[in-house]
């Protein structure tokens, strides 16, 4: 199947590393070209490492910045001339109960995660009307996860917050959806495997899913061939989430 992402441009906000990356890695594998955000200088290596200014560029900024937004979108359309939607992806907050996890802790997270994903969408979807926007989120935005209460607590929010904006963006043509990934092999996995218990799939595949597995889901939700998927939650678990 031709996905139809030759010469499309996306913006993959936390490409640098874990899922973002994988997506970015399938992006461009289909023909398309990335602007990477990190909070870090190795988002401009990793844009170096995916094949350089012809294919990917990164930009280094902080989610909870308010002007990280405008600046990626600004970079996509003056580097490659276009911009065609946005993989946000905003990362995993500190683990913690929600008796013990600290107010600034929270506020922090919800400025990145919540805030920072929210002024992404929104200046992708003012800049590529017609175009497709997906958030990476959790399972735990069906179910709550262990010792991961601020993700317990923002994650459905962003769930509905993906909802709300595909039936506001519905009549431009832009298409808003959600990723609920669970038991994928990444670096945070392993190091909150003892806090979650999650060292044994239970899913029905009984194995853990593969970054690049996640990143296959994502090209094809953000391609031209998923154009009537829309408002909706994608699960790539393995079977994990009960069916609803």
């Amino acid at each position: 199947m031709d996905l139809g992402l030759t010469d499309r441009v996306y913006v993959v906000a936390g490409g640098s590393r874990g899922l973002g990356l994988a997506v970015a890695q399938s992006l461009l594998a289909e023909g398309a070209r990335v602007v990477l955000s990190g909070r870090g200088a190795e988002v401009q290596t990793t844009a170096d490492a995916l094949g350089g200014p012809n294919k990917a560029i990164g930009i280094i900024g902080d989610n909870a910045d308010e002007t990280t937004a405008g600046h990626l979108v600004t970079a996509a359309r003056e580097h490659f001339g276009r911009l065609d939607g946005a993989l946000i992806s905003v990362g995993g907050p500190d683990p913690g109960a929600a008796m013990d996890v600290e107010d600034t802790v929270w506020r922090q997270a919800f400025e990145t995660i919540f805030l920072g994903a929210l002024r992404i969408a929104r200046a992708v979807a003012v800049a590529a009307p017609g175009g497709s926007i997906l958030f990476v989120l959790s399972s735990s935005v069906r179910a709550p996860i262990p010792g991961l209460a601020v993700s317990n607590g923002l994650r459905p929010g962003l769930g509905m917050l993906a909802k709300t904006l595909a039936n506001e963006l519905g009549p431009t043509g832009t298409r808003v959806n959600g990723l609920l990934p669970a038991y994928i092999a990444t670096d945070r996995a392993k190091q909150l495997a003892t806090l979650t218990a999650d060292t044994a799939p239970t899913n029905s595949l009984r194995r853990q899913g593969t970054p690049l597995e996640v990143g296959h889901a994502a090209t094809f939700i953000l391609s031209p061939a998923a154009s009537y998927i829309t408002g909706t939650m994608i699960a790539v678990d393995g079977g994990a989430i009960p069916a609803l």
